[in-house]
Protein backbone atom coordinates (compact mmCIF):
# COMPACT_ATOMS: atom_id res chain seq x y z
CA UNK A 1 0.00 0.00 0.00
CA UNK A 2 1.36 3.38 -0.92
CA UNK A 3 0.31 6.80 0.22
CA UNK A 4 -0.30 9.81 -1.99
CA UNK A 5 1.71 13.00 -1.51
CA UNK A 6 -0.79 15.30 -3.24
CA UNK A 7 -2.59 17.29 -0.58
CA UNK A 8 -6.31 17.20 -1.27
CA UNK A 9 -7.63 17.48 2.29
CA UNK A 10 -6.16 19.14 5.37
CA UNK A 11 -6.99 17.40 8.63
CA UNK A 12 -6.34 19.81 11.51
CA UNK A 13 -4.60 18.69 14.69
CA UNK A 14 -7.93 18.83 16.58
CA UNK A 15 -9.64 16.67 13.95
CA UNK A 16 -6.73 14.23 13.91
CA UNK A 17 -6.83 13.96 17.72
CA UNK A 18 -10.55 13.16 17.61
CA UNK A 19 -10.07 10.53 14.87
CA UNK A 20 -7.30 8.91 16.93
CA UNK A 21 -9.57 8.95 20.00
CA UNK A 22 -12.35 7.27 18.00
CA UNK A 23 -9.96 4.63 16.67
CA UNK A 24 -8.89 3.83 20.24
CA UNK A 25 -12.31 3.88 21.92
CA UNK A 26 -14.76 2.68 19.28
CA UNK A 27 -14.96 -0.81 17.84
CA UNK A 28 -13.48 0.07 14.42
CA UNK A 29 -12.58 -3.10 12.49
CA UNK A 30 -8.92 -3.66 11.65
CA UNK A 31 -7.97 -2.48 8.19
CA UNK A 32 -10.50 0.36 8.17
CA UNK A 33 -9.52 3.94 7.44
CA UNK A 34 -11.22 7.25 7.87
CA UNK A 35 -13.02 7.97 4.60
CA UNK A 36 -13.39 11.60 3.58
CA UNK A 37 -15.67 12.11 0.61
CA UNK A 38 -18.89 13.46 -0.84
CA UNK A 39 -22.19 12.06 -2.04
CA UNK A 40 -25.20 13.52 -3.77
CA UNK A 41 -27.88 14.84 -1.44
CA UNK A 42 -28.56 17.40 1.23
CA UNK A 43 -30.19 20.80 0.85
CA UNK A 44 -27.39 22.20 -1.31
CA UNK A 45 -26.73 19.23 -3.62
CA UNK A 46 -23.70 17.44 -2.11
CA UNK A 47 -23.10 16.09 1.39
CA UNK A 48 -19.84 15.26 3.10
CA UNK A 49 -18.89 11.69 4.01
CA UNK A 50 -16.83 11.02 7.11
CA UNK A 51 -16.81 7.36 8.12
CA UNK A 52 -14.55 4.41 8.82
CA UNK A 53 -14.37 1.96 5.91
CA UNK A 54 -12.13 -0.59 4.25
CA UNK A 55 -10.00 0.73 1.40
CA UNK A 56 -11.58 0.26 -2.01
CA UNK A 57 -9.75 -0.53 -5.25
CA UNK A 58 -9.60 3.07 -6.42
CA UNK A 59 -9.08 4.72 -3.04
CA UNK A 60 -5.90 6.64 -2.34
CA UNK A 61 -4.39 6.69 1.14
CA UNK A 62 -3.36 10.08 2.53
CA UNK A 63 -1.67 10.92 5.83
CA UNK A 64 -2.20 14.12 7.79
CA UNK A 65 -1.17 14.76 11.40
CA UNK A 66 -0.53 11.05 11.94
CA UNK A 67 -3.92 9.88 10.62
CA UNK A 68 -4.25 7.73 7.52
CA UNK A 69 -7.43 8.42 5.57
CA UNK A 70 -8.80 7.38 2.21
CA UNK A 71 -10.22 9.46 -0.63
CA UNK A 72 -11.78 8.25 -3.86
CA UNK A 73 -9.83 10.21 -6.51
CA UNK A 74 -13.05 10.68 -8.53
CA UNK A 75 -14.26 12.95 -5.71
CA UNK A 76 -11.06 15.01 -5.50
CA UNK A 77 -12.55 17.83 -7.59
CA UNK A 78 -15.09 18.47 -4.79
CA UNK A 79 -12.57 18.09 -1.96
CA UNK A 80 -9.50 19.95 -3.24
CA UNK A 81 -8.39 22.43 -0.58
CA UNK A 82 -10.95 21.39 2.04
CA UNK A 83 -10.05 21.55 5.72
CA UNK A 84 -11.63 19.17 8.22
CA UNK A 85 -11.61 20.53 11.77
CA UNK A 86 -13.18 19.44 15.06
CA UNK A 87 -15.00 21.61 17.58
CA UNK A 88 -15.76 20.47 21.12
CA UNK A 89 -17.37 23.57 22.61
CA UNK A 90 -20.75 23.94 24.27
CA UNK A 91 -22.45 25.40 21.19
CA UNK A 92 -20.67 23.40 18.50
CA UNK A 93 -19.45 19.83 18.76
CA UNK A 94 -18.35 17.71 15.86
CA UNK A 95 -16.39 17.74 12.66
CA UNK A 96 -16.50 20.93 10.60
CA UNK A 97 -15.80 21.15 6.88
CA UNK A 98 -14.22 24.36 5.61
CA UNK A 99 -14.53 24.16 1.83
CA UNK A 100 -13.09 27.09 -0.16
CA UNK A 101 -14.76 25.76 -3.34
CA UNK A 102 -18.31 25.81 -1.98
CA UNK A 103 -20.47 28.46 -3.61
CA UNK A 104 -23.32 27.79 -1.17
CA UNK A 105 -23.83 25.75 1.98
CA UNK A 106 -26.83 24.75 4.02
CA UNK A 107 -27.47 26.12 7.50
CA UNK A 108 -26.15 23.03 9.26
CA UNK A 109 -22.91 23.01 7.25
CA UNK A 110 -23.12 19.41 6.10
CA UNK A 111 -24.09 20.01 2.48
CA UNK A 112 -22.77 22.33 -0.21
CA UNK A 113 -22.71 23.12 -3.90
CA UNK A 114 -19.89 24.25 -6.17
Amino acid sequence: MSTVDTKIVTLTERAAAEVKRLLETENIPAGHYLRIGVKGGGCSGLSYILDFEAKGKLDEVHVENGVEFIVDPRQAIYLMGIEVDFESGLNDRGFIFNNPNATSTCGCGTSFST
